[in-house]
């Protein structure tokens, strides 16, 4: 094979490439730039997805007219001159590589003025290159126009999702730098109709409300001002975080930013997801706007041309900071966690069913209150616990079949309003109220689905709800799922939709936050689960009994019944036990019968 030096536009499109993935590429790009430039305005304006155009308007400082020409050259960049620079960055932007970049696989279009000009300079450049550098009058700022995106790179263009996908990624970006930075007035319009607007005015809260709406900014929660010195490494945490009662169904809603720059990093979700850990059911995730801010020397934001991975010198301080931070704040302004995990009353508040950790099934210590839990001391305590514990994990493995998943049980009654005791052939079984009967709600509605025949409910006053514009356009997208689910919901106007009806397992629940948290499942389906199978999780969740009712003794039966018939009955829809085994064997090692 001959090697050969490739040209100039093979290169060029071979490094847009790594740059430039989509079109939430290009806003990115820009909009950091506008933001580097000091602006206090920025508009955004997209058209197919931003496939056809984008433009960025801004009133930052612009760029000088004798440099306009320079800025499309690659490498070429006002914010890193030396290599030691790149160990202290400050700036968002700083490769010098996403105007050619961009350049290189589309036609771009700018008009700028510097702050000290007089008039401005138009510069438009045409696959890759320039046919106009002329002095125009111009305002102060910079107007960037990216027509055709991937028009000469079919292979790229063609993997692009839908022009509805690819319009929510960018509100997406939109939306998070107007979190970021509260104090800069962003707008979004797609295809001509505006679709968000921040009013700039420094207040992180009025951001939220323009994001998530007024009703959640409210709520929200500031964040405990925390500062972390340790071998002088200073790590300072701020923004606001959501109390236990304002929580989503995926993590999509929880925004951080490392010295106000988006990032999406595993260790910060984690630290936060931690910090709520008693407050907040299994699976439901917190809203939260977080910013780090650490010295630009301790985190290195050069890991991945997409600058949106970041790799911090002290991972361990920063994690430890914003854990603290959240927990602190959890502590000072929400109910104590030990007072949500059991009820005296047989009534679960309306926030929800008691906090259950995965300690509560394990079958080591099925009686016990979460005070009092322990396993039994002795020199036998870990070979029983092993055992058990065995016991349990054969069962989980052991496949389940229609007709004998589970034997056929006789319900003797109730522990604490939250879990039904039954005998079987072979010892006592546990049965979780709330995770047993998600689990038969949840085949019911994929079964409903399946046959597309819903059993709905109407409502007799019907119910309004607010609907952020991601949610909106998912209702429009997906509004045949949502149908087979049985949820009766019509356009009112603006945001406001009107439900007229719902599923007959959510007939004594709240419609509204019930279709919140459709919409939100159906927002995060991934490659392996199907869109209805998210939403019928969301159905059961909503549909299921609550741990904490009291139960009459047919209702136990009725049950207990229903899960033999399950599919799959061993597990709720989200991986939790429905039912523990205490067999004969374990019963008589733990009373001395053997």
């Amino acid at each position: 094979m001959v090697i050969r030096l490739l040209s100039t536009d093979v290169s060029s499109k071979i490094a847009a490439g790594e740059v430039i993935e989509r079109p939430f590429s290009v806003v990115k790009e820009l909009v950091e730039n506008s933001l580097d430039a000091d602006a206090t305005e920025i508009s955004v304006e997209i058209r197919g997805g931003g496939v056809e155009s984008i433009r960025v308007v801004d009133n930052g400082s612009g760029i000088p007219g004798d440099q306009v020409d320079m800025a499309f050259r690659r490498f070429a960049t006002s914010k890193v001159a030396r290599a030691e620079d790149l160990e202290s960055i400050s700036t968002l932007g700083f490769r010098g590589e996403a105007l050619p970049s961009i350049a290189a696989v589309s036609n771009v279009s700018m008009i700028t003025r510097g702050a000290d000009e007089d008039a401005g300079t138009r510069l438009d450049i045409v696959e890759g290159e320039t046919i106009r550098n002329e002095r125009q009058g111009a305002p102060r700022g910079t107007v960037i126009s990216v027509q055709q995106l991937f028009r000469n790179v079919p292979a790229r263009r063609k993997f692009l999702r839908s022009a509805t996908s690819e319009a929510n990624q960018i509100q997406t970006l939109v939306t998070r730098y107007a979190l970021a930075r509260p104090d800069v007035k962003f707008t979004l319009e797609v295809d001509g109709q505006r679709r968000f607007g921040s009013p700039g005015s420094g207040l992180l809260r009025e951001a939220i409300a323009c994001v998530y709406g007024l009703r959640d900014a409210t709520g929200m929660l500031e964040l405990a001002q925390q500062l972390d010195v340790q071998d002088n490494v200073d790590v300072r945490v701020d923004g606001m975080i959501g109390p236990p009662s304002i929580d989503r169904a995926n993590r999509s809603y929880m925004s951080f930013f490392v010295n106000r720059r988006w990032v999406q990093n595993r260790t910060l979700a984690v630290a936060l997801e931690q910090a709520y850990r008693g407050f907040l059911k299994e699976r439901r995730f917190p809203l939260a706007v977080v910013n780090i801010s650490v010295p630009f020397d301790e985190v290195d934001v050069n890991a991945h041309p997409s600058k949106t991975e970041v790799r911090f010198r002290r991972q361990d301080v920063v994690f430890s900071t914003l854990q603290r931070a959240a927990r602190d704040t959890l502590i000072a302004f929400s109910p104590v966690p030990q007072v949500r995990r059991a009820y005296t009353t047989g009534v679960a508040p309306s926030s929800g069913y008691p906090t259950v950790t995965p300690a509560a099934f394990w079958p080591t210590e099925p009686f016990s209150d979460k005070g009092e839990r322990q396993i039994a001391n002795g020199p036998d305590a870990e070979r029983k616990a092993g055992e058990v514990a065995s016991e349990m994990v054969r069962a989980q493995e052991s496949p389940a079949l229609p007709k004998n998943a589970l034997p056929v049980l006789r319900v003797l009654g109730q522990v604490r309003n939250t879990y039904v005791v039954a005998e079987g052939p072979d010892g006592m079984y546990l049965i979780d109220q709330h995770a047993a009967h998600e689990r038969i709600v949840f085949e019911r509605v994929r079964s409903e689905l399946a046959q597309k025949q819903p059993q709905v409910q109407k409502l007799l006053e019907p119910v309004t709800v607010e609907l952020d514009p991601r949610r909106l356009e998912i209702l429009k997208t997906e509004a045949d799922v949502i149908a087979g689910l049985g949820l009766d919901v019509e356009p009112f106007g603006g945001r406001v939709c009107i439900i007229r009806g719902v599923p007959t397992v959510l007939a004594d629940s709240d419609p509204a936050a019930a279709l919140v948290d459709v919409l939100d499942e159906l927002s995060s389906a991934g490659e392996f689960e199907s869109w209805e199978e998210r939403a019928a999780y969301s159905i059961a969740c909503h549909g299921a009994i609550r741990a904490g009712k009291s139960l009459s003794h047919q209702e136990m039966m009725e049950l207990t019944r229903q899960l033999e018939q399950c599919l799959q009955p061993h597990s709720c829809p989200h991986g939790r036990p429905t039912i523990i085994h205490l067999s004969i064997n374990h019963l008589e090692q733990e009373f001395g019968r053997r």
